[in-house]
């Protein structure tokens, strides 16, 4: 390997250590008291060290918030891919990956679901792995459409027209501000991140005694209301 590809390799071993020890002071302290000095200390670095891999403590955030949704977005593009063709199994095995890997990962999905981090502002890199377990949502509906399963008939409600324009068009879902089939899909998938909230969170406790069969209720609910067919 030449000098070059070493040093790749030693930085990206050490990009990893710094992101590994960040996320054990997540769970220990929380991501508003997240330091890169305290992290340098850890790890046995001098602080200027690791500033050489993360200029400030929000690019080190960044990192760790992108890590978390692109965590979250695999496991919710591999559970689609293991269900088989079933629409409804599909919807429902991409449901459960999103629980199952916030419950595995509290902290990680508190950095990117839970209360705002102050001083801190999410740069646009972070759009796109915050919206994959929502494409892989839309996808299953809009192979619905493709295969006749989904109805696109507008139902006159008018509901699509407060959405932003380009989310239809940008998910493959049909532009009919006439029709509420978008705002639906966007509904199930800000509702599904609500119930995972609410239990992760304690909101549901002494209320839900059996969370996984009230989750498995409320998803194929959520499904039939996006247009699923039963």
């Amino acid at each position: 390997m030449s000098a070059a590809g070493t040093r790749a390799r030693v930085r990206a071993e050490l990009t990893r250590e710094i992101a590994e020890v960040a996320r054990t002071h997540l769970a220990s302290d929380g991501a508003a008291a997240l330091s890169l000095r305290a992290v340098a200390r850890e790890l046995g670095m001098a602080s200027s060290a690791v500033y050489r891999y993360f200029p400030s403590r929000d690019e080190l955030l960044t990192a760790l918030i992108i890590d978390a949704y692109d965590a979250l977005g695999d496991a919710a593009e591999e559970a689609d891919a293991a269900a088989g063709p079933g629409l409804r199994d599909r919807w429902t095995a991409v449901c459960r990956s999103a629980r199952t890997w916030a419950l595995a990962h509290p902290h990680e999905y508190a950095l990117v679901y839970g209360s705002p981090v102050p001083g801190y502002a999410a740069p646009e890199a972070t759009t796109g792995p915050a919206g994959r377990v929502g494409l892989v949502l839309t996808r299953i509906l809009v192979d619905g459409i493709v295969a006749g399963d989904v109805d696109v008939a507008a139902d006159g409600s008018g509901a699509d027209a407060a959405l932003s324009p380009d989310v239809a068009e940008g998910t493959g879902l049909p532009a009919d501000p006439a029709g509420s089939l978008a705002t639906r899909t966007v509904l199930a998938w800000t509702t599904l991140f609500g119930l995972i909230n609410f239990e992760l969170f304690g909101h549901t406790r002494n209320v839900v005694a059996d969370h996984a069969a009230h989750f498995d209720g409320a998803i194929s609910r959520l499904a039939t209301q996006a247009g699923l067919p039963t």
